[in-house]
């Protein structure tokens, strides 16, 4: 007997068409200042494909665009790569770069919007959502880029990686705020491990390599496994030119991370890193629900709780420890703090590997240890909240979060955008049909696109 995979199935059946719809309804107030789109990318294999693992389905970048208090329209298309019509990944000449998923973040940089996906170059898309085609920046990227570039708020600057599981392991690279690539370096020491996220601060690069690694005998189409001979580790590389031979590895408890929170150096000089991280049991559990085996957690991230490194670079220690016990992902920050010190940070509660508890958008106040949730409600489930600072603010959490909202007992999705200080309820945009749970997503105000008066 033949299961449907969890990834086809509740909260995450795929959309099975591309609409465009204008003048959406509002209830409550949207603030006038948020003119701009919310836009959100995540895995939906066209109808009638069966990926073998929930990393496969092909991308689907879903906008709202919102302006003057008015929610002016919603669209979804999927991004048209040569994945979409079933063209291999491998080749007699080795990967095609261009054949992607794109369905694990979209941003922009440069003026640019780019459907990312982390084995593969970036696909540009118009302000429209419609497919451009692989970008390269010129020419001058020859390898994949990580999913999760991070935008330096001080210098505009895109940092970025390539990860491979063949030398060379780490590629690092930095482009302007133009969008023109201009420094790169192969990071020294690096392994087969799985990166999937880094973190910037003001000084430094900041690496994680954990247990999970490259796997040739893995069936799943995604060729990685937990390793105990893997060694788990943070990598530490001065920003400049000359950093990269600089690079220095810490090794730290065995465990996996897929998103960072934000990183920074403290008051002493140390680097502060955080995010949610899973053991060797969260990992097997989480795994089994991405490819659809048996003896899965009830929900895609199982036992993903956030942990706390802080790196003394002088005295060459690590100090670690789990800082919350409530199962998390999709960390967000107010992204003006990004690389710096920060007060606030935002992600998604889930049911544990058991399925007690519920969704709910989480407020971390690190200066009291204070923890405030947003409860989403019985069979509603909240996407990543996507932190917009207000305008002419001073305050870390002057702002809004953004976050779809899939709701199976309606067959219905809604847009929640929430106060960021207090977690209130501001107004809810009504979309034309439910949006299947995705991955991640950007606000794009429309200062940063040309064109965006459509």
């Amino acid at each position: 007997m033949t299961t449907t995979p969890p990834y086809l199935t509740g909260h995450y059946t795929p959309v099975a068409e591309e609409v465009s719809v204008s003048g959406l309804t509002v209830e409550g107030t949207l603030p006038p200042e948020l003119t701009g789109r919310l836009l959100r990318n995540g895995h939906n294999p066209k109808p009638g494909v069966t990926p073998t693992h929930w990393f496969k389905g092909s991308g689907m970048v879903h906008g709202i665009r919102l302006c003057d208090g008015r929610a002016e329209w919603y669209r979804n298309r999927w991004v048209h790569t040569p994945a979409l019509d079933g063209a291999p990944y491998m080749t007699e000449n080795g990967p095609d770069l261009t054949v992607s998923a794109a369905g694990t973040h979209v941003i922009e940089h440069g003026g640019r919007l780019l459907a990312l996906c982390e084995a593969n170059l970036p696909f540009e898309l118009t302000a429209d959502l419609d497919t451009v085609g692989a970008y390269d920046f010129d020419g001058t990227l020859r390898t994949a880029m990580t999913a999760h570039p991070k935008e330096d708020p001080v210098t505009g600057e895109l940092h970025f990686f390539a990860s491979s599981p063949f030398p060379p392991f780490l590629t690092y690279y930095v482009v302007d705020a133009k969008g023109a690539i201009t420094h790169s370096a192969e990071v020294p020491g690096a392994t087969a491990s799985l990166k999937h996220d880094f973190a910037i601060t003001r000084r430094h690069v900041v690496f994680v390599e954990g247990n999970v690694t490259f796997d040739h005998a893995e069936s799943s189409g995604i060729p990685y496994s937990w390793s105990d001979e893997q060694p788990s580790r943070i990598g530490i590389m001065p920003r400049g030119e000359d950093g990269a031979r600089h690079t220095r590895w810490f090794s730290i408890e065995p465990g996996n991370m897929l998103h960072v929170s934000n990183a920074y150096e403290d008051d002493q000089g140390r680097i502060v890193l955080e995010g949610p991280t899973v053991d060797r049991e969260g990992f097997r559990l989480s795994w089994n629900w991405w490819v659809g085996a048996p003896e899965r957690g009830s929900e895609p991230v199982s036992r993903s709780y956030t942990r706390r490194w802080i790196l003394d670079l002088t005295a060459g220690t690590v100090d670690e420890q789990i800082i919350d016990d409530l199962p998390v992902e999709f960390p967000t920050v107010n992204e003006d703090y990004l690389g710096s010190e920060h007060r606030y940070q935002y992600a998604i509660s889930f049911p544990d590997e058991k399925g007690f508890g519920g969704y709910g958008v989480v407020k971390y106040d690190r200066t009291t240890g204070a923890r405030r949730i947003h409860q989403i409600g019985d069979a509603r489930m909240p996407g990543e909240a996507v932190f917009v600072p207000a305008a002419g603010t001073a305050r870390e959490d002057d702002g809004y979060l953004l976050t779809v909202v899939s709701d199976l007992k309606q067959n219905a999705s809604q847009l929640l955008v929430l106060d960021a200080a207090g977690l209130d309820r501001i107004a809810t945009v009504h979309l034309p049909h439910r949006v299947s749970a995705g991955l991640h997503g950007s606000w794009i105000p429309d200062s940063t696109l040309e064109g965006s008066a459509g």
